[in-house]
């Protein structure tokens, strides 16, 4: 299976009224995400982890910095992102200055994999949206959120990557086709959070939203289909809705399930 490119095009074409477009019919509200979450959603993570005016949140994974600059703007929190992708970093810092919430926001680009370059207990909360499952390092990642977090913080992250039932070598390969990836069994997460350090608060199912959010993306790509192929080849595209089409097709049997994991730090 070759591998597609998502992330460089999202990023790198944030802008263009076919990504707007495609965000806007997958959606509904439009903050600049590009994973299997609605903006209520977003909001409704943010909440669980108690971000509001004064605490500083983290986002591991923060992508094109969309829903930072949305976070900072609805619940006056300072929230710093996170991303390996330059691509996204750049976006981040243009749209928090665009949005008026450049104080609130800060932008590193940095491996999540390694020791970041904050301070023991920086942060109040951790939010990760569908990016822990591209991290090779998950307990590590873990251990470093633990340290990073205030005592009795809370961290929250979901992963879309729990193999819930019979799953064939050609749908893990076209699943993964766009990056680097985990897939790990039920009860996994839950005893690396605990290891880490954390006190687990809930396992939450969401697989729902993967296979909505994922059909809706692959028809809004389709509708925009000459503008986006003009932009990232016939290949590519053709790749990344295969990519959609399985990711819908695998959460809507359950055999590859969503989960929202929030912890509290001990």
């Amino acid at each position: 299976m070759s591998s597609v490119d998502l992330y460089n095009n999202i990023y790198g074409d944030f802008a263009s009224e076919a990504e707007a477009a495609v965000r806007r019919e997958t959606y509904g509200e439009d903050i600049g995400q590009s994973s299997w979450m609605t903006a209520a959603a977003w909001l409704e993570y943010a909440d669980r982890v108690q971000a509001r005016p004064g605490k500083r949140v983290l986002e591991m994974g923060s992508g094109s910095g969309g829903p930072a600059v949305y976070l900072a703007s609805k619940r006056g929190c300072h929230v710093t992102g996170v991303d390996i992708n330059e691509h996204g970093i750049a976006n981040a810092r243009r749209l928090a200055e665009a949005r008026g919430v450049a104080d609130l926001t800060t932008f590193v680009h940095a491996n999540a994999n390694e020791r970041l370059p904050f301070d023991d207990g920086a942060f109040d909360a951790i939010l990760s949206n569908d990016a822990i499952c591209h991290f090779a390092s998950r307990e590590g990642v873990l251990r470093e959120w633990h340290r990073l977090i205030k005592p009795g913080g809370r961290m929250l992250f979901t992963d879309a990557m729990i193999v819930s039932g019979v799953v064939s070598n050609e749908e893990l390969a076209t699943r993964s086709s766009i990056g680097f990836y985990l897939f790990l069994p039920p009860g996994e997460n839950e005893r690396q959070i605990e290891a880490a350090g954390f006190k687990l608060l809930a396992a939450d199912d969401v697989t729902g939203e993967a296979a909505v959010m994922a059909g809706r993306w692959h028809d809004a790509r389709a509708a925009q289909r000459d503008a986006l192929v003009s932009r990232e080849g016939e290949a590519n595209f053709e790749g990344l809705q295969r990519f959609l089409a399985c990711v819908r097709t695998v959460s809507e049997e359950r055999r590859i399930s969503r989960y929202a994991y929030l912890a509290e730090r001990l």
